[in-house]
């Protein structure tokens, strides 16, 4: 695999498959690995290209970079596909990765055939924002009391793709996660929680969409019941359809092959139709 100097970082990018591109857009921790599976199950009919985000993993952190603006990351974003030649490209951004997927589309709707939301983390528009907050807050603090950042990240990725995921991950992958913590906590995940678009803007949003969640996060009782309710609430501002996956959070990890296949009608027609 190569990488690629572009919007004054260099960037770490795994290209497999041959037709038309899909663009993949990994959330916290910024892992192209994240994407292994799905990509090699829709390799022989679409070109697949993953990344690692500026900074984490095999990208390396820029000199005097010290904030992650989303919008910058939807810079990075859209000038890979232009670099690589694969702008239009559909895009699936999960989790982090949908957030900066929406500004992608508000900022670079041309390079872009259509965009496949995954439960991006709005949490300030859920019915009970200060408990996601909060819980989240002392689950990172308690971590990184016991362990330091690295015992922080285990947490934080076990509480949101499930002990069972965290565990099958694959070693050198597993380790570059954790190796994130201090980019994830100390300097994405303000900006995360700080983007919010407006609903004037989504409204404008022309692109074919869909947005997704996972099956096991509908009933309210669930724990990422609240990322569920923020897919919906994005759907109904795009005017976009609104799919269940299987799994819940990251079907990447727990229901891969599952996903390709969900993923690749979608992918078939989503350039044909507004949604």
């Amino acid at each position: 695999m190569s990488s690629i100097a572009v919007n004054g970082t260099t960037l770490y990018y795994e290209l497999r498959g041959e037709g038309p591109p899909v663009l993949f857009i990994s959330g916290a921790t910024g892992d192209a690995g994240h994407w292994t599976e799905v990509a090699d199950a829709l390799a022989n009919d679409y070109t697949i290209l993953a990344y690692d985000r500026r900074a984490n993993s095999r990208s390396p952190r820029p000199e005097n970079w010290a904030t992650a603006p989303i919008d910058e990351q939807a810079d990075d974003a859209a000038e890979l596909l232009k670099a690589l030649g694969l702008a239009p490209a559909v895009a699936y951004g999960n989790s982090q990765g949908a957030i900066i997927l929406t500004s992608l589309v508000l900022r670079h709707p041309d390079v872009l055939r259509a965009a496949i939301f995954h439960e991006p983390p709005y949490a300030a528009i859920t019915s009970d924002p200060e408990a996601v907050t909060s819980s989240l807050q002392t689950l990172v603090s308690e971590g990184t009391a016991e362990g330091g950042p690295a015992l922080a990240m285990e947490r934080f990725v076990r509480w949101a793709a499930g002990d069972e995921a965290y565990e099958a991950f694959d070693p050198e992958m597993r380790a570059r996660m954790l190796g994130n913590a201090e980019v994830f906590f100390g300097i994405e995940l303000e900006g995360i929680f700080a983007y919010i678009p407006t609903s004037e803007q989504l409204g404008q949003v022309r692109l074919p969409c869909v947005v997704a969640a996972g099956v096991d996060n509908r009933e309210p009782t669930a724990t990422h019941h609240w990322m569920y309710e923020a897919s919906q609430w994005l759907a109904g501002q795009l005017g976009a359809s609104f799919i269940e996956t299987p799994g819940a959070h990251v079907p990447q990890a727990t229901h891969p092959r599952a996903l390709a296949e969900l993923l690749r009608p979608l992918i078939d027609k989503l350039p044909a139709s507004r949604a």
